[in-house]
């Protein structure tokens, strides 16, 4: 009921509950209907989503007479599965290189990927989409500097990722987490390279090494297949991922959902 009616006495009340596909909802493992007309859901699913319409029936008793009369008031929700987003970082740093030419670019490169796949690895978070150029630098009081310029992304979907969500179909909170620490782990390494520049005047620093400053991070969001977001829909939750409607869909990772006339399911991965 509505908070008007909640502030009143109201004599025998029931409840119908009519769901999505338009048939009167009961009592299961995944539906509770109370005895005050509560709905209450567990494990919510995609197709779950749509209009729910609860109909309240009560009776209105004049004293003097007795006499009854049933009045009825509809409610209508619009209710949408919705999922946290997943995170996964870009990040980019530098490097001082002697030359843009040879092949030792591209090894310190290869070996910069590896170590910091290793260093992640026990997250089932991996680096993605690296990459690097090569350009000439004028340092202020230093001259001209070769740099590489790198960028790479850091995710949780590492082969195998889904060992870490303990068998758990919603697993956010769990990669989200393994990908915070991979963020933090990676910052540290990184920042450790800079003390080792400035601190460690004991070793002769090599030409190619990490550039002080230069390390940054932008997180990414991005949702599961048959969820995306939409602010001007969804204002009241603009970050969550929801659940694509009917005449939309998602197939990737990516953050909207995709115009598809032929779609009449809610959460759909593929046009057709």
């Amino acid at each position: 009921m509505d908070f008007k009616r909640a502030k009143k006495e109201t004599v025998d009340p029931t409840y119908l509950w009519i769901g999505p596909n338009e048939k009167p909802l009961t009592g299961n493992n995944q539906i509770n209907i109370t005895k005050t007309g509560k709905l209450m859901m567990e494990d919510f699913l995609e197709a779950f989503s749509g209009l729910y319409t609860c109909t309240l029936s009560y009776k209105t008793v004049r004293a003097e007479t007795q006499e009854e009369t049933i009045v009825k008031q509809r409610y209508d929700f619009m209710i949408f599965a919705y999922r946290e987003p997943d995170y996964s970082y870009q990040m980019a740093v530098r490097f001082t290189t002697t030359s843009c030419e040879g092949r030792y670019n591209d090894l310190l490169f290869r070996v910069l990927k590896k170590i910091l796949d290793n260093l992640i690895s026990d997250l089932s978070c991996h680096v993605v989409e690296p990459s690097y150029k090569c350009h000439f630098v004028k340092i202020p009081k230093h001259g001209l500097m070769h740099e590489l310029f790198i960028a790479f992304q850091v995710n949780p979907f590492a082969p195998g990722w889904k060992g870490a969500c303990n068998d758990s179909a919603d697993c956010e909170d769990i990669t989200n987490h393994n990908i915070l620490q991979a963020r933090n782990r990676i910052e540290e390494f990184f920042r450790s390279q800079a003390y080792i520049y400035y601190h460690d005047f004991n070793k002769t620093i090599p030409a190619m090494h990490f550039v002080d400053h230069s390390f940054q991070v932008i997180r990414m969001d991005s949702c599961r297949p048959g969820f995306g977001k939409n602010e001007g829909l969804h204002s009241n939750c603009a970050s969550c991922c929801v659940v694509c409607s009917p005449g939309t869909f998602s197939p990737d990772v990516d953050v909207t959902c995709q115009s598809c006339i032929s779609v009449r399911i809610y959460g759909a991965k593929s046009c057709t």
